[in-house]
């Protein structure tokens, strides 16, 4: 029958025949070879060793090959030595040419050892590949499994990668060759790959030592309930008597309930088909990774059907006759040994593959597949994933609708220690005080009050307590913090800024509070005031200003001196009168009257710029005079690297190395407590002070009206508590801080704290009122412009055009009115021409009168367009003419 397993039977089979063709000189005269066969018959294991081991044999032997088959078995009793005994006896006395067996590697060496002296090659059972160190050792061992427990470790990392767990316990057999402790050493370091670690190795005698197993397995559960926090159980090299003892001690300590997790590794899950029921009880809701085999063939049907029929009839005893992966084994040993003898070679090497089960009820469900080259995939053949997510896991305490969070808190009393500074500049985020007369350490303040509230709702939401105490810190807050990498602290509380650096080595919570760095500088009361009344506006305010009225006069001037005469007169008197209208309209008191219509627009939204600018203006300077004006003392940092001026910070907080580092300030004072910046500002010994938010916030709300926080602000990642990078509860305290903000808690605490004094105004100290600036007004400035400009050329225009007209009717009044429209405008176009030169053709065919004849036609007076009569404007047909007054030429 071909291998049903991950198995390279070409190399096996070279290996025997290359062993056998110097052992075995007389198989080819008698035609017969002894089999020895070593199991433990006691064992649902050595049963079904036996059972296959039979099968084959009749298999082989009624077949057409030349030699035959002879198996001698003997019982191990799952002792090392009665093996070895019994691997004596099978070569001294049986004759055997190879021996079969060993399950586990303690089997295997002593027997492998006896095999070698006599030159006997052995086939053992043991699932750990053969190691190279090993294959010179012992050069007559051959394996019956090439599975790599490399690969399999991989398979239940990838596992655990899968869900995020940080922390595992992993449970193995003890034993004096290693093998286990191989598995585990190689589950560390893949662990670590991935972040995450083993925190704890439950150690379960063998079944054969003479230590009592139960009570042993008991001891290192119990010390797993009461001190660890990981509930993630890896089962790797154990014997199915020693994982059923731990199944057992361990349900009945709870730990086989919800937000545990149990991985069952290839030594256990590979016999769940042949599993007592009784054991599936203690296992419910654990994944398995077993040797993947097709149980679909027609040879494997074939086998499993006389399996069944030969199982029975020897272990009536057995519940379940199905062949597991041992039995597969052990029929194949048979297959491999009939090969060699006929020096056969025929072999295909397939891509070891595991397979995930879920076991549920009185059986298990298959979930998928996971093979070094593919990973997880959810049927054999196909393209992996790099997650188990997706794959529905009926989870121990019948979890289905969410992933065990793999871990608790243990219920020793163990308290967490937590680091808290005792040196804090602003007592109100975290203080430290010995109270004598309890002889006891207080620890409040902001950030105490904020932790112990999501340690309320840690228990309210989230089902569990977090028993902690306070441990005092002196000492900088990375030196602190380091103290929890090093696993001195189990985490860290107080007013902690989250930076990049430190993230590299904790980990940090969901901020509480924003966070950043500021400058605080003194303030000072504005001294000159002889000139406040140009505060209002801006330079360019006041330059818009004037230019505006400039243009606006001008233009009330233009269209007004045209038709009235108080706007008229010398020179000076029209300045005068212009720059007097133009200013008394600012206080809406002018008197000249408008007649223009041009004009009369033009004011209308002038005044409407008067109302608006003198609102503004007023309102302003009210303010100004009204409201205490204070300036800050230091503008920028640049003033501070010019001057090399002094400025204090926290001691023990980065911000001292954060001014050198990266702003470039050098002559940097420490200033222990909030207490000490307003005696160092005074006594001159800093010019600034360098806060982080919470702190400047707090700072100026006590210290109000006396100084002030000057831009820029520099941001950081907000305040956090610390947890190591391992922790697995910091993802629960962050969402029970996102609960306390949403719930306007963190909002209470904070007025409880940092809330501000009563005699302080709630007035930002140090800015001054705004100064109006154009571009508040340009918008108004802009259709006064327009407005004015617009008028004055409909006003130009309107001139123009009337000049024109007169000019015509009085050069040819009588026909004027009887031409067209088209023998109109040639007139004016001959007449605009005719300007250009001062002359006025007469008309064709008309004779001059002897008074115009002998002249130049007339300059005429220029008379505005309000003072010619309605009748006369273009467009009206009259028949009355304006009487024109002549200017003689001297």
């Amino acid at each position: 029958m071909p291998s049903y397993v991950a198995s390279s039977l070409l190399i096996f089979v070279f290996i025997v025949s290359l062993i056998l063709s110097t052992s075995l000189t007389s198989v080819a005269l008698n035609q017969t070879t002894n089999i020895g066969v070593i199991v433990d018959e006691g064992s649902r294991s050595g049963k079904e060793q036996r059972t296959a081991i039979e099968i084959a044999v009749e298999k082989v032997n009624s077949g057409p090959r030349n030699h035959k088959l002879v198996v001698r078995f003997k019982n191990s009793k799952g002792d090392p030595l009665e093996a070895a005994s019994s691997a004596s006896d099978l070569i001294d006395k049986e004759n055997v040419r190879v021996i079969v067996g060993g399950d586990t590697w303690e089997e295997t060496a002593v027997v492998a050892k006896i095999g070698q002296r006599s030159k006997i090659p052995v086939v053992s059972f043991a699932s750990d590949a053969l190691q190279p160190l090993s294959r010179l050792q012992w050069p007559f061992l051959v394996q019956m499994t090439t599975l790599d427990v490399h690969d399999e470790i991989k398979c239940i990392v990838s596992i655990v990668q899968s869900y995020n767990w940080k922390r595992v316990i992993a449970v193995h057999e003890d034993s004096m060759y290693g093998g286990e402790y191989r598995a585990v050493s190689l589950l560390s370091e893949e662990l670590q790959k991935i972040g995450s670690f083993i925190e704890h190795s439950v150690v379960v005698p063998r079944f054969t030592s003479s230590l009592d197993q139960k009570e042993t397995v008991r001891k290192n559960l119990v010390d797993v309930l009461t001190t660890k926090q990981s509930r993630v159980f890896i089962v790797l090299k154990s014997s199915l008597q020693a994982a059923t003892r731990v199944f057992e001690e361990a349900s009945k300590l709870g730990l086989v309930g919800r937000d545990s997790v149990w991985i069952l590794g290839d030594s256990f899950s590979s016999l769940l088909d042949s599993l007592d029921p009784s054991v599936f009880q203690l296992v419910q809701g654990a994944l398995g990774v077993k040797t993947y085999y097709s149980d679909k063939s027609a040879l494997f049907l074939d086998f499993k059907s006389n399996f069944k029929t030969v199982f029975r009839s020897n272990y009536p005893e057995e519940d379940k006759s199905e062949p597991g992966i041992y039995a597969i084994h052990a029929y194949d040993s048979i297959e491999t040994i009939s090969l060699a003898l006929d020096h056969l070679g025929n072999s295909n090497y397939t891509d070891e593959l595991f397979q995930l089960v879920n076991i549920i009820g009185k059986s298990y469900k298959e979930l998928g597949f996971w093979s070094p080259s593919s990973e997880f995939s959810n049927n054999h053949g196909q393209e992996g994933h790099h997650s188990l997510k997706q794959l529905a896991v009926n989870w121990p305490g019948d979890l289905i609708s969410r992933v065990p969070k793999g871990w608790a808190m243990p219920n020793d009393g163990k308290k967490m220690k937590i680091g808290v500074p005792d040196a804090t500049s602003f007592k109100r985020f975290v203080k430290v005080e010995w109270i004598e007369s309890t002889n006891e350490t207080k620890y409040s303040g902001f950030c105490i009050d904020i932790f112990e509230s999501m340690v309320a709702v840690l228990e309210k939401q989230y089902g569990y307590a977090l028993p902690y105490e306070y441990v005092n810190h002196s000492g900088s807050y990375d030196d602190m913090i380091d103290q929890v990498y090093y696993k001195k602290f189990d985490a860290v509380v107080g007013d902690v800024t989250i930076l990049a650096n430190r993230s590299r080595y904790v980990e940090f919570t969901q901020p509480f509070t924003e966070s950043g760095l500021s400058m605080v500088v003194p303030v000072k009361s504005e001294k000159h005031k002889a000139w406040k009344f140009m505060k209002p506006f801006t330079v360019e305010m006041w330059l818009a200003t004037f230019g505006i009225m400039l243009y606006t006069m001008f233009v009330v001037w233009f269209m007004e001196h045209q038709v009235n005469r108080e706007f008229r007169g010398p020179w000076k008197d029209q300045l005068g009168t212009a720059l007097w209208f133009t200013f008394s309209s600012l206080f809406f008191s002018h008197r000249e009257k408008i007649q223009s219509n041009h004009s009369k627009v033009v004011v209308m939204i002038w005044l409407f710029v008067v109302f608006i600018i003198t609102s503004s203006y007023t309102a302003s300077l009210t303010s100004m005079l009204t409201v205490r004006i204070l300036e800050p003392t230091v503008r920028d940092i640049e003033w501070l690297k010019k001057t090399n001026a002094p400025v204090g910070c926290d001691p023990d907080s980065f911000v001292g190395k954060y001014l050198t580092d990266v702003l470039g300030l050098q002559n940097i004072k420490n200033i222990s407590s909030q207490e000490e910046y307003p005696d160092n500002f005074k006594n001159g010994n800093i010019s600034a002070a360098f806060l982080e938010l919470p702190y400047q916030k707090y700072f100026l709300k006590v210290y109000c009206n006396e100084y002030t926080a000057v831009a820029p602000s520099y941001k950081f990642g907000g305040l956090g508590f610390v947890f190591p990078k391992d922790s697995p509860i910091t993802d629960d305290v962050s969402g029970a801080i996102l609960s306390l903000l949403e719930d306007g808690k963190i909002r209470d605490i904070e007025k409880k704290w940092l809330n501000t004094p009563e005699n302080c105004s709630s007035s930002n100290p140090g800015l001054e009122t705004d100064r109006l600036s154009l571009a508040s007004f340009w918008g108004i400035f802009v259709i006064s412009g327009l407005t004015s400009t617009l008028s004055l050329l409909i006003f130009l225009y309107r001139l123009l055009h009337n000049q024109i007209e007169q000019r015509i009717i009085s050069f040819n009044s009588s026909s004027w009115n009887d031409e067209s429209r088209w023998r109109r405008a040639v007139r004016i176009i001959q007449i605009v021409l005719s300007l250009n030169h001062n002359r006025v053709q007469p008309r064709e065919g008309v004779e001059p009168t002897n008074e115009w004849a002998q002249r130049n036609p007339p300059r005429w007076e220029q008379v505005s367009p309000t003072e010619v009569p309605e009748h006369l404007e273009i467009g009206r047909p009259t028949k009355l003419e304006i009487p024109m007054r002549r200017i003689d030429q001297n």
